[in-house]
């Protein structure tokens, strides 16, 4: 079996748990718990012929108190970036972060996902912006953690994309 490292990446408080709590296990919590260092969870999927085993690394957020250590991205075979669609700072932590990652294990694939689609009247962040990521070549998915909206796409897509690469 195929076995790939996917690090989540963001800022504090983007639902990064949350998305991977929705695709493992298909549940959503309003509680919030702040992730401490890095928690791993795994789950199997179907990729045409082949099953991949995700090793998902939801890592702490990133803020200003505390940030990623390199050492987490080792051996990752891709990544996703999570945004706060109400929260537009969350975007700049996410450019910051791809650029960490660049500069630590080179070019893997990822996918920008900008969480809370189910709050889409409280946006902050613009469409405009999103274009201006998409004219950068980076892929985005819209997901909602609570609703499950985008989650299964995302990372059945990511998994496609690290497949892809020899």
């Amino acid at each position: 079996m195929i076995k790939k490292k996917i690090c989540m990446l963001g800022s504090f408080a983007v639902g990064k748990t949350s998305l991977v709590r929705q695709f493992v296990d298909s549940i959503f919590s309003e509680k919030y718990h702040t992730s401490i260092g890095v928690k791993i969870d795994k789950k199997v999927v179907r990729v045409d012929d082949s099953e991949v085993n995700l090793i998902l690394w939801d890592i702490h957020g990133e803020d200003e108190f505390q940030k990623i250590q390199a050492s987490y991205l080792t051996g990752t075979s891709g990544y996703f970036l999570v945004i706060d669609g109400t929260r537009s700072n969350t975007l700049a932590v996410a450019k910051e972060l791809n650029q960490f990652t660049l500069n630590h294990i080179g070019s893997v694939p990822f996918i920008v996902l900008i969480n809370k689609a189910d709050l889409l009247s409280d946006w902050e962040i613009i469409d405009e912006e999103l274009d201006l990521l998409k004219e950068k070549g980076w892929e985005l998915i819209k997901t909602s953690a609570k609703t499950g909206e985008g989650v299964e796409e995302a990372f059945k897509q990511l998994a496609n994309k690290m497949l892809e690469i020899k």
